[in-house]
């Protein structure tokens, strides 16, 4: 049974740190403000979800296992949250999305 408990808890470690490296190249490789928001809120959620899940198995039923709990619950709730409030203040400051039928912006030095 402990065999089986550590395998599923690491492959659920490794599809947390898989997911957490594409993000990253997600948020290099993403081309406006508003894709790679979208790319880290993903990878906050799902990623980190999959790590912690991995360590909650890991950990078994201690007090651990309850503050792993909990982080995850914050993570779950407050990402959303703050990624919606980030994307709201920059549409209300005027940043506008790239959109397909336009043309990538120009940085100039």
């Amino acid at each position: 049974m402990t065999l089986l408990l550590d395998l599923l808890s690491w492959a659920l470690l490794l599809a947390g740190g898989f997911f957490c490296v594409v993000g990253a190249v997600g948020l290099v490789r993403m081309p406006d403000f508003y894709t790679r928001m979208h790319a880290a809120s993903v990878v906050d959620t799902l990623g980190a979800g999959l790590v912690l899940l991995g360590l909650l198995l890991q950990a078994g039923f201690t007090l651990v296992a309850v503050k792993l709990l909990m982080l995850g619950l914050l993570i779950f709730f407050a990402s959303p949250t703050a990624t919606h409030a980030l994307a709201r203040a920059a549409l209300l400051r005027g940043l506008r999305p790239l959109l397909a039928d336009e043309e990538e912006p120009t940085s100039k030095p």
